[in-house]
């Protein structure tokens, strides 16, 4: 679950996609759960700055480890000359072109035997065909960028801080074994799914020569500075976005765009009001400030808009008045009439660019396939100074590729095809898109229904439900593993995106505002009915399963109705009350999910709570979770569980090892994770 909008649609919108068979042929095998590990996909492509080149990120499965690892890639704009500049088991990430594009920098964990943190920056030299490495930094480096000079790299590093012990204890004998010391925790925020119990300390900006060095710190305070930088066109500043507030655990979401003068470490604030202003990017000719933010309004939900001000920080305004979805990742471009940005719209995810008086125009579509499990939004994109783009372009059949968007014609080419070894012999499930309208009040709702291969609409199959998390998210026609491999195994699946869902407008988003778990089920329902009277779905054979949000909703649905013959519930939520205390996100969760604190309002916890429904259940349910789930704690898990138990419904509590909320990070948990559910459905009645 994380935080995070077409308001008013009247009509029901008419609209049937196919999106084209992915059945090879004829005695193809199906997508298997062994395939995890075949599966790659592209991140983060870079493009260099004479736009003839894309260096992207190419991740794999490492079967021995049972990691996703990475390497850096190297592909020109037209497909060839494709190599690799790193390879092996480590992980390589971030890369960035020099301004010459005579280099590129990157962070791996090459080496980290000999050095303290578990990644360092790296550096190639295409002339000399070798790499190097820059740094010993006793931390890992994130937001990496270099300066427009091509002299500096900039970057955010956590910096600990040492903690007075709160008591002393009498000296320890020699050789005696005394018990691990006590641990005192005094912050609000003590405790990060999957980052465990937190350090003392704080993320600070750093500087360093290309060439290596003494990294120099360029902010400082107890506040996190973290994000990529961005420099100003001189090398003389770096603007970043931070919440400098006294208060910053108290007020989670209220940040502010600062700019730091390298040469004296000045710090100066340039937003003053109260709401997020986050990712800021100065233009290239330093004149101005695109970043995105939201007056806060203690909403469940806060669209992110695009904004620009002046390098000095006045005149800031909303640049895009009437764009009624959120916005992110902006940049600029050399040459370009204003700001790039990427946005989700109705199950895409699309890059445009915006002028200076508040137009803009789409340039690229389908961006995604990173999110490799389940169809989520997911993606990045970069351009050259001649207006090339390269981006993850994903299909409900692959998972990311790079694409490369020409401008100003607006032709799109894939130039990679990272698994068409695998999936060109593999049968995949065709993925077809609907519209319906809600049962409860005709708003019209957008899913997706993924067929078995060598589908055949004159049988009756089984239908699964999986219902996406957030729930302030969406899914969309996207490739989706956990999907392929539920209709493999000869399900019809629907996914849907219900009201709470994003892409859609601010107030079909904000439909859930404080009513979550609410007419999301109607809609959710809807789509059931809608697939149901298609004909090819047996009603007696209908299952849901969901994970974080999704998983919520599942516990919530069998609560309300018996329909289904099983269901697998993924880390949900079970009581708003505990989870509200518990979740390492309760300062955020507790203020903008409830209009008051738990203490103040239970019964308001209670009636949102599945648990309020569980004398209702008679579905049999597994609860799957990680043992490290800190977002929605195992806690949660057991509850249900155990009141299911206490009321002898038939009922599993799978647990995952060492996982935290990405319960299915690691390729044999995704594995797991979808042959569990496979086997709970199969127990309870499959078939007939």
């Amino acid at each position: 679950m994380h935080r995070f909008r077409l308001t008013g649609l009247s009509a029901l919108i008419v609209g049937v996609g196919c999106y084209a068979s992915a059945t090879a042929s004829w005695g193809a095998e199906a997508f298997q759960l062994k395939d995890v590990f075949e599966l790659e996909w592209a991140t983060d492509p870079q493009v260099s700055p004479d736009g003839s080149r894309i260096a992207y990120v190419r991740n794999f499965m490492d079967a021995k480890t049972d990691r996703r690892r990475a390497n850096i890639w190297v592909v020109s704009r037209d497909g060839a000359n494709h190599f690799p500049i790193t390879s092996g088991t480590d992980n390589n990430s971030s890369p960035r072109w020099s301004p010459d594009g005579r280099a590129i920098f990157f962070v791996s964990s090459s080496g980290v035997s000999s050095s303290g943190g578990d990644s360092q920056i790296h550096a190639y030299w295409f002339e000399a065909s070798r790499s190097a490495q820059l740094t010993r930094l006793a931390e890992t480096p994130s937001g990496l960028t270099v300066s427009p000079q091509g002299d500096r790299l900039a970057f955010s590093m956590f910096t600990p801080a040492k903690r007075k012990p709160f008591i002393e204890l009498p000296e320890k004998p020699p050789g005696a074994e005394w018990a691990d010391d006590a641990k005192m925790i005094e912050k609000l925020r003590y405790r990060a799914d999957g980052g465990g119990y937190l350090r003392d300390g704080f993320h600070h900006l750093y500087v360093i020569p290309v060439d290596g060095g003494t990294p120099r710190q360029v902010t400082a305070g107890d506040f996190h500075h973290q994000g990529a930088p961005s420099w100003t066109p001189a090398g003389d500043y770096l603007v970043f976005s931070a919440n400098r507030r006294p208060d910053a655990d108290y007020d989670p979401l209220n940040s502010d765009v600062y700019d730091v003068e390298l040469a004296s470490g000045e710090i100066r604030q340039l937003t003053k009001r109260h709401g997020g202003d986050d990712a800021p990017v100065v233009s290239p000719d330093g004149k101005w400030i695109a970043y995105v933010g939201f007056d806060d309004e203690k909403l469940s939900y806060h669209p992110e808009q695009l904004y620009l001000m002046k390098r000095d920080g006045t005149e800031s305004r909303l640049l895009l008045q009437d764009f009624d979805r959120s916005v992110g990742q902006v940049a600029w471009v050399g040459g370009s009439a204003g700001p790039m940005f990427m946005f989700d719209d109705k199950g895409h995810t699309k890059i445009a660019v915006a002028d200076m008086k508040g137009g803009w125009r789409k340039i690229a579509d389908d961006v995604g396939g990173v999110s490799l499990g389940r169809p989520y939004s997911s993606g990045s994109y970069s351009a050259a100074e001649n207006g090339i783009v390269a981006f993850t372009q994903t299909t409900p059949q692959r998972p990311a590729d790079v694409a490369v968007a020409l401008q100003p014609s607006g032709g799109v080419e894939r130039i990679t095809d990272l698994n068409g070894d695998l999936l060109a012999a593999r049968a995949l499930g065709a993925v077809e898109e609907i519209w319906l309208e809600s049962q409860y009040d005709k708003l019209p709702i957008q899913a997706w229904i993924v067929k078995p291969p060598n589908f055949d609409p004159r049988r009756r199959y089984p239908l699964i439900l999986e219902i996406h998390g957030g729930p302030y998210a969406n899914y969309g026609s996207r490739f989706a593993a956990e999907m392929q491999l539920y209709a493999a195994a000869g399900y019809v699946v629907v996914y849907a995106n219900p009201r709470g869902s994003t892409g859609y407008g601010r107030d079909f988003a904000l439909e859930i505002h404080h009513n979550y778990p609410g007419r999301d089920y109607d809609d959710l329902m809807s789509a059931v009915d809608e697939v149901i009277s298609r004909k090819y779905i047996d009603p007696q054979r209908l299952f849901v399963t969901g994970g974080s949000g999704g998983g919520v909703l599942t516990s919530w649905v069998v609560g309300k109705t018996n329909r289904f013959r099983a269901a697998v519930s993924a880390k949900p939520v079970i009581n708003w009350y505990s989870f509200a205390l518990t979740s390492d996100a309760y300062p955020y969760f507790s203020q903008y999910w409830f209009a008051k604190k738990p203490w103040e309002d239970p019964e308001s916890y209670l009636r949102r709570s599945p648990l309020s429904l569980v004398g209702n259940v008679k579905t049999p349910t597994m609860v799957l979770t990680g043992e490290q789930d800190f977002r929605t704690p195992i806690s949660e898990s057991e509850q249900f569980y155990q009141a299911l138990k206490l009321r002898k419904i038939d009922a599993a509590l799978v647990r995952i090892p060492g996982a935290s909320h990405a319960i299915a990070s690691r390729p044999t948990q995704l594995m797991a994770k979808v042959a569990y559910i496979l086997k709970w459905f199969e127990k309870h009645g499959r078939s007939d």
